[in-house]
């Protein structure tokens, strides 16, 4: 029964992302996360890690100034919805298409490494939530669980990966043959991290968890990369990835009592910065990799290929070219270059392209947004600029620091809410009645953008 017909029947209504605030209402209760305001609940998960301040701000830091992330975030307020009336949006939905396959929102969990440093169980969190509400999540390649054990978390849910391109051929096979094998539908290349970038944040602390084995657990848990290190892995009877030590890193991150540890001739502590070194050795050498080199992973990777990381239309169109199926327009939250084009902007530039429209339009091509996303306004104009999904990074990472997987899912669920019911006010019941059609969405008003 559609929610119209229910409403005139006097019927319980059906579930929908919507639905969430009257759940919200009826429960009188506030959110565990606090508040479903960004800035409010960016300071809830400052408030919540004061003790480990230094996890906080590796997470909210960016590079330089963080005038990119600013710039990312402004962006959105050059764009105004145009609210159309008396058009019947009783019955909405924010289902999309990506790569063939249907899913219930536009939104993904955006890869980001380290979730171990806010939580004790990790990317678990995410993986649970994420099956919970039926939302992709894309695992990092610098994650603090194994492939294997989010893959575990995650059930049946939807989930991609994305790679940090090692070094090592052999490596790189393994950490896709691993994915695949875990159920890992689509593959994310992040482009924008050869080398980290100037993040002062992290620099004033002398801040790095790789430096101590936190972050690596993907390597420590692959037999390629262990067995260059002259390490083998104890099998047990679900998986021969599991059952080392490694995975049990030390929460809260304190890198001064591992110093301590390594000084007082600790094995395991010494063990780990020597495999964090070398992992990053392989993930973040500053070997940078260039578009005859796509061909490799292609060759290798039968699903759906994505490039994050793009902000160039020429770039976009190399990925087209290089047999990529899609890309990830992202300036890494502004954690990479400062002061680089707001991602919004070149989203806008990028699917104004004809070429890259018309790939879009035949269903061979597909752009992913990603960098500023706080709301769900945000998400409809980045779906009217002609990006067909988003991917949600900080703000779930507070989820997370805050109350762990039900924190992410009060997150992500206020965001879609949020999302379903202005595109609804707006006067629209579905996303492809304003996929790429910003004339009828929204009007751009320059208000001072750079003052």
């Amino acid at each position: 029964m559609s929610f119209k017909a229910a409403l005139e029947a006097d019927q319980e209504v059906p579930e929908s992302w919507s639905s969430y605030m009257t759940t919200v209402y009826r429960s009188r209760k506030p959110p565990t996360i606090g508040s479903y305001d960004p800035d409010k609940l960016e300071a809830k998960a400052r408030e919540v890690t004061k003790k480990n301040e230094a996890a906080f701000l590796y997470v909210f830091g960016s590079a330089g100034s963080c005038s990119t992330d600013r710039a990312n975030r402004k962006a959105f307020e050059r764009w105004y919805f145009t609210p159309k009336m008396l058009i019947d949006a009783s019955d909405r939905n924010l289902e999309t298409t990506l790569f063939g396959k249907k899913y219930r929102s536009p939104l993904l969990l955006a890869p980001i490494g380290v979730h171990g440093l806010l939580h004790p169980q990790g990317e678990l969190c995410a993986a649970t939530a994420a099956n919970n509400m039926g939302v992709p999540m894309i695992m990092s390649t610098a994650a603090t669980r194994s492939l294997e054990d989010a893959a575990k978390a995650n059930g049946d849910g939807p989930r991609w990966y994305q790679l940090y391109w090692p070094r090592s051929e052999p490596l790189t096979l393994s950490l896709l043959s691993r994915a695949k094998a875990c159920g890992y539908t689509a593959c994310i290349i992040t482009l924008d991290t050869m080398c980290m970038g100037w993040r002062p944040y992290d620099l004033d602390t002398a801040y790095l968890p790789f430096n101590h084995g936190i972050g690596i657990q993907v390597g420590t848990s692959d037999p390629v990369f262990m067995q260059s290190q002259g390490t083998t892995l104890r099998a047990d009877e679900q998986s021969p990835y599991k059952g080392h030590e490694y995975d049990k890193i030390p929460y809260p991150f304190d890198p001064v009592a591992c110093d301590f540890a390594r000084e007082a001739g600790d094995e395991f502590h010494t063990s780990l910065k020597s495999l964090g070194r070398n992992w990053s050795r392989q993930i973040h050498s500053g070997l940078f990799r260039t578009w005859d080199e796509i061909a490799f992973v292609r060759k290798h990777w039968e699903g759906p290929l994505i490039l994050k990381g793009i902000l160039h239309v020429e770039d976009a169109v190399k990925a087209m070219k290089a047999g990529c199926d899609g890309v990830v327009v992202s300036n890494h939250g502004g954690r990479q270059v400062d002061g680089a084009i707001p991602a919004l902007i070149a989203l806008e530039k990028i699917c104004d392209d004809p070429r890259v429209r018309r790939a879009q339009q035949e269903g061979n091509f597909t752009i992913l947004f990603d960098s500023g996303i706080r709301r769900g306004s945000d998400i409809l104009k980045a779906i009217a600029l002609g990006a067909q999904a988003v991917l949600l990074g900080r703000p779930y990472m507070y989820g997370l620091a805050i109350s762990g997987a039900q924190g992410i899912e009060e997150v992500v669920r206020g965001i879609l809410c949020e999302t379903e019911l202005t595109l609804g006010l707006c006067g629209f019941n579905s996303l492809d009645e304003i996929w790429g059609k910003r004339e009828k969405v929204m009007d751009k008003i320059e208000l001072g953008f750079y003052n």
